[in-house]
């Protein structure tokens, strides 16, 4: 069962707190990261992305850029920016997009949970990702970011959540500039604390990475070091823990990641056309946009034309958990046979698109000359994202964009 415990967690003023919490460290560059910090003493970005205060330095991963983390991390403790917590507890965090809201428990996950595959993964990570997280977990001793868990509801864990946020005002409350809501409570009763952790030992046999593999895997790999290092290890030492949001998996949503493809590997429209109709039902649908309604629908778009994608009885398997994956059928009947993109990870002649720039992004692209064709997919379910993880598989590159992402600096755990 998992285990998910209380911690102290190192949090800023209320004041303070809509300056200082930032977007994940992962879901912007350098440039963008120096903009979105701009006039922002306190923000967060100044620990996590250290390089924006490093004129001149162009190694992002060099030690003046993790020292510099350090030295803002140091500052923002004592400048009473971040103030630790007296006890350790549990803290529920909320999100409200497009009128729907997410209610999660940030908790500490054991590191050899990861390592037991209680806690399951369903991608693969890069190793010079993984390995930055973990220098800088190393640099701060501290996990700066959450990673986003899912496991499946828990009526009882809901029915707490539920009592807590009815009775108690919001310790944060405020919406980013993204017109997404941040709700956030410290509980503080603890009986409470103590159900929490009794119901996640009793009720919840797995929690699932739903966003935040390379952070996962880097905590779970400086807990390893740390006990090597310590000659009288207990495991119960902080380290031994790390940062993660659950949220209960009836409550999420995950958005379509679509493609789009720089040429049609040498073929013209008509051609290419003529080669997808081997595999799927193909109906021009005109110049409006037209946005999948099922799975094994994808729609195309193409010298201004939206193309509806219907793919063939027998081009796909629903009994294999992988098989069944809409990102499978387009790389098993498009990407590879047709157009000759073999490895998602390394070819420069496709990029991925997160839904949550919408369908007009994709248009976009295509008409600027940027890109020759776009395809967009049905998003993957909840249902499909546990499947493929309980069964031990590894979805295929860029099939799930989770939103909400989770605000960085609402709370921080210390490994020590």
């Amino acid at each position: 069962m998992a285990i998910v415990k209380p911690f102290k967690g190192l949090r800023p003023t209320r004041e303070i707190v809509q300056e200082l919490a930032c977007l994940p460290y992962d879901v912007m560059n350098s440039e963008e990261a120096a903009k979105m910090a701009e006039g922002k003493e306190k923000s967060l970005l100044r620990i996590t992305k250290a390089e924006i205060e490093c004129p001149g330095v162009d190694d992002i991963h060099s030690e003046v850029v993790y020292n510099k983390s350090v030295e803002n991390f140091l500052k923002f403790q004592q400048n009473g920016w971040l103030v630790q917590d007296d006890e350790a507890k549990y803290y529920v965090y909320a999100q409200t997009m497009n009128g729907r809201t997410q209610y999660g428990i940030v908790g500490a996950a054991a590191c050899a949970d990861y390592e037991n595959g209680i806690i399951k993964k369903h991608e693969l990570t890069r190793p010079e990702k993984e390995e930055d997280r973990m220098v800088l977990t190393r640099y701060l001793n501290a996990n700066i970011e959450p990673v986003f868990f899912a496991y499946k509801a828990v009526p009882e864990i809901d029915k707490i959540v539920k009592s807590i946020v009815e009775k108690k005002q919001a310790d944060y409350d405020f919406t980013a500039e993204d017109g997404f809501g941040h709700h956030f409570w410290v509980i503080i009763n603890p009986e409470t604390n103590r159900q929490i952790e009794k119901l996640f030992t009793e009720k919840v046999p797995f929690t699932y990475v739903a966003d935040g593999h390379h952070r996962t895997a880097a905590a779970a790999r400086i807990g390893i070091e740390k006990t090597a290092q310590n000659p009288n290890h207990t495991g119960d030492e902080e380290y031994n823990f790390f940062m993660a949001v659950h949220f209960p998996d009836n409550q999420l949503h995950i958005i379509d990641y679509n493609r789009t493809v720089t040429d049609l590997n040498g073929l013209s429209d008509e051609e290419f056309l003529s080669e997808l109709k081997k595999g799927f039902e193909v109906e021009n649908t005109g110049t409006g946009i037209y946005k999948p309604q099922k799975l094994h629908e994808f729609s195309l778009y193409l010298s201004g034309n939206w193309y509806k994608l219907n793919a063939k009885p027998g081009t796909y398997n629903d009994s294999d958990p992988i098989g069944i994956l809409d990102v499978t059928i387009l790389s098993n009947l498009v990407l590879g046979p047709i157009l000759g993109i073999k490895d998602l990870r390394t070819s420069k002649r496709i990029d991925f698109v997160g839904g949550i720039r919408g369908m007009g992004e994709l248009k976009n692209r295509v008409d600027s000359g940027e890109m020759k064709a776009a395809f967009a997919l049905f998003p993957v379910s909840m249902k499909q994202l546990i499947n493929i993880a309980d069964s031990g598989n590894i979805m295929p590159p860029k099939t799930t964009w989770f939103e909400p992402k989770l605000r960085s600096g609402l709370v921080i755990h210390k490994l020590e």
